[in-house]
This record gives C-alpha cells, structure tokens and sequence, in this order.
C-alpha cells in the first residue's frame, strides 16, 4: 500500500500572561458542583389531569397511601386546595379503575375544570393528600420564580 506520508503536526510550547505553561494553568483542580441536600420529607409527588368526570389518576400517588377501591374518603377545602384523607365515615371513595373523582361542588369551589393539571402530594403516614389546583401553584411559586429572575415577575 502506498500513499502521501502525513507529517506529524507538533504544537509549539507557549506560555501564559504569568509566565507559566499552559499545562501549569490546566493542572488546578476543577471547582466541585454543589451536592444538593437530600430530602427530609416523606411526601409522593405527582401531576394528573382533572377529566371531563372530575377524575384524577396517579397509581404512584395512590399506591403510596395505600388507597384502592372502595377506600372511604373525607374530602375538605381550605384555601382552594383539596384536602382528601381516609374516614370510615366519609361518603367519597376511589374508583373501581382507581380513580381519585373529585365532585362537581369541590371542582366548582376549587376554579377547577376539565383539562387542569394538579398537583398531587400524598404524605402516606398521614393517610392524606393534599390536591393543589394551578391558581394555587402560581400563588406558591410566585416569589419563587420572581427571585430566579432576578425580581422580575413572569
């Protein structure tokens, strides 16, 4: 086999500003990423749609509590976000699908309607779940996001 010879390509030596090798400015250690700090709270996130029914479906959320069909629910609001616990004497329940169905009343209460996204935290040692609808989250977040940019808010 013949061919053209490639030369070698040798680059030549410079130095920094300060005098040191380039290879002296590459040898410091590179700074560390911040290590977050790990979760101290028991809490099962999820995010589901509210249904044309006033269904919501998380098996995540709902497998965590424990919570299957026929499970007697108490269903409360304070301050626009549903409130939803276990209660032998409560009159809600989940589906046979395994369905959490939010009535009318709660949905209307709420500003809730069909196509919502909610947030769902279940803190499964409390047997409760907390449901937040969106105008709840903008309130929560707001700060939050205002801060992110800069005091601006979105």
């Amino acid at each position: 086999m013949t061919g053209a010879v490639i030369a070698s390509v040798a680059v030549p030596a410079t130095r920094v500003r300060d005098g040191r090798s380039p290879m002296a400015a590459s040898n410091r250690p590179l700074p560390l990423p911040t290590v977050p700090t790990p979760r101290t709270e028991t809490a099962v996130y999820g995010l589901a749609a509210v249904d044309c029914r006033g269904r919501v479906a998380d098996r995540t959320v709902f497998a965590a509590l424990g919570w299957v069909a026929g499970t007697p629910l108490a269903i409360s609001v304070t301050d626009r976000t549903l409130v939803i616990g276990t209660d032998p004497g409560g009159v809600f329940g989940m589906t046979s699908q395994g369905h959490l169905r939010l009535p009318a009343h709660v949905r209307h209460r709420c500003g809730l309607v069909s196509g919502d996204r909610v947030l769902l935290a279940a803190y499964p040692e409390r047997s409760v779940l907390f449901v937040h609808p969106p105008a709840v989250l903008d309130r929560l977040l707001a700060d939050c996001h205002a801060a992110l940019l800069g005091g601006d808010r979105p």
